[in-house]
């Protein structure tokens, strides 16, 4: 039986930009020692794109904490039964050194 060989699936995508933007693009993908414009602007679109949704990311989760934060500093909740047993330890041990 012959196995198939499946590649992923492509789209294209095609961009008009002025001449000299070219260029400009040529150039420093030459100076990156990419092997072609294409190779150039996939890279560099890529390690953007990933900047872009780290830093969105970032953001969201730093709201989020901020969001956490606050509220417990705002609506704090009563010391739960484990701080409670533990300052009566404390208190306990206070007493006997006195």
């Amino acid at each position: 039986m012959e196995k198939q060989i499946t590649t992923p699936a492509k789209s294209r995508f095609d961009a008009k930009i002025p001449k000299a933007q070219k260029e400009l693009f040529e150039y420093a993908a030459s100076l990156g020692g990419f092997r072609t414009l294409t190779d150039f602007i996939i890279n560099t679109v890529h390690e953007k794109a990933t900047a872009i949704i780290q830093e969105h990311n970032t953001i969201l989760a730093s709201e989020k904490d901020r969001e956490i934060f606050f509220n417990a500093i705002l609506n704090p909740s009563g010391p739960n039964q484990k701080l409670l047993d533990a300052a009566e330890r404390y208190n306990a041990f206070i007493q006997k050194k006195k």
